[in-house]
């Protein structure tokens, strides 16, 4: 019996040291089918995600999915702990509980097992109360390397969260930033009919280089730390994997069916955003599905098209295009899907459906009505304005806009 909690114990112990050092501290992929992490979140988010969809209200169930990344780190910390309290109250009991306990508490039986664990508890999260104190060397060295790993552990902890945190609000910055550029949820055909503009190309293309480096980010942050896709925006109308996809899409029509300079930055964005979204989709244990429904219908193409059309954008008009198209998605939307499944995150539409009246519309709408008053006025002369007609202000400081 002895023999037996002794493995048991250096087994906990072990497996959790190696599973906190490859989760918080390994700048890389963990390796190992049997670690805590994996089979932690493994279970719980199948059992949390089964209960969620169990919730017939959207708006409850996404506030359902978005406690369970927070929840989870805390869960997992207190897993970690209970398995090293565990681990050291096994050795403790292995080397025949040597404790002494002046209120006679410590007797044989499953009650020493009990003191064990105890001690193994006050010691690791330092409470030093001294009600049982060690009777050998050995149990005393065990103390202060239990006690030193308990420091160790809180001080990681502190350490770990901010890191967490810090890299989801680098994150989320960029995604509340795509909201005026490409809508919520953000889609491929406002993105570009947004940046239709004069000096849009080059607009479009300084977007295309954020994202790819926001790409980058995402895939060494998230490979290291695969909890942060637990993790969801501040707004349901916004993901990270939704924000992803779109840029993807964006960069599939731009190679495929748009002339212009914004085709080469948008291959190097497509190589990135691509990258990351089959990186995770293995971190995740997910393989590539096809979407049972088509993202993009023919008639949803020639929709796009009429869009871009009149709003000035140059289409390769050929018969291939489509074909094209469907080629470059081919590439990623297996992967998407799959993770769109597995963290019940959904996709982007490639033409708004719903078409809202956003903040970008309102924008414009004002903006319009300036041009159209600065043209009307342009071959006027200049007309003095005083404090008591505030009504010319416009029209003098047009050249301001």
């Amino acid at each position: 019996m002895r023999v037996v909690s002794l493995i048991a114990g250096l087994a906990c112990i072990l497996t959790v040291l190696l599973d906190a050092f490859q989760t918080m501290i390994l700048p890389r992929r963990p390796q190992g089918k049997f670690r805590i992490t994996r089979f932690f979140y493994g279970l719980t988010w199948r059992c949390w995600s089964l209960a969620a969809r169990c919730v017939r209200d959207r708006r409850v169930r996404d506030t359902i999915y978005s406690i369970y990344g927070p929840l989870s780190l805390l869960m997992l910390l207190v897993v970690w702990a209970v398995l090293l309290v565990a681990g050291f109250g096994f050795v403790y009991f292995a080397l025949g509980s040597p404790f002494s306990d002046p209120q006679g508490l410590l007797i044989h039986g499953f009650n020493e097992l009990r003191t064990d664990f105890y001690v193994s508890g006050t010691t690791i999260f330092t409470l030093g109360l001294g009600d049982v104190v060690p009777r050998n060397l050995w149990a005393r060295e065990l103390v202060i390397l239990e006690a030193g790993m308990g420091l160790g552990f809180v001080a990681l902890v502190i350490g770990y969260l901010p890191v967490l945190y810090g890299s989801f609000s680098r994150r989320e910055v960029s995604i509340s930033l795509l909201d005026a550029r490409a809508g919520s949820p953000p889609t491929a055909t406002e993105l570009i009919r947004r940046h239709s503009f004069d000096g849009g190309t080059e607009a479009l293309i300084l977007l295309l280089e954020e994202w790819e480096r926001w790409a980058a980010e995402l895939l060494e942050s998230h490979i290291s730390y695969p909890q942060l896709c637990y993790f969801r925006s501040q707004h349901d109308n916004q993901s990270w994997l939704a924000s992803l996809t779109a840029i993807l899409d964006t960069c599939s029509v731009l190679i495929a069916s748009v002339q212009g300079r914004s085709a080469r930055q948008a291959q190097l964005t497509f190589a990135m955003a691509r990258h990351a979204i089959a990186d995770l989709t293995q971190v995740f244990g997910q393989k590539p599905k096809r979407p049972p429904v088509e993202r993009l219908t023919a008639e949803q193409f020639q929709q796009m098209c009429v869009q871009l059309s009149d709003s000035g954008v140059r289409l390769c008009a050929d018969r291939n295009s489509a074909a094209r198209l469907h080629t470059m998605r081919s590439l990623y939307e297996g992967h998407a899907y799959a993770m769109s499944v597995y963290l019940q995150l959904p996709l982007p539409p490639w033409v708004a459906e719903r078409p809202r009246k956003s903040n970008w519309q309102t924008v414009s709408e004002v903006r319009s009505a300036a041009e159209e008053v600065l043209g009307s006025t342009a071959m006027r002369p200049a007309t003095p304005v005083t404090s008591a007609d505030p009504s010319l202000i416009l029209e003098e400081d047009h050249h301001h806009f």
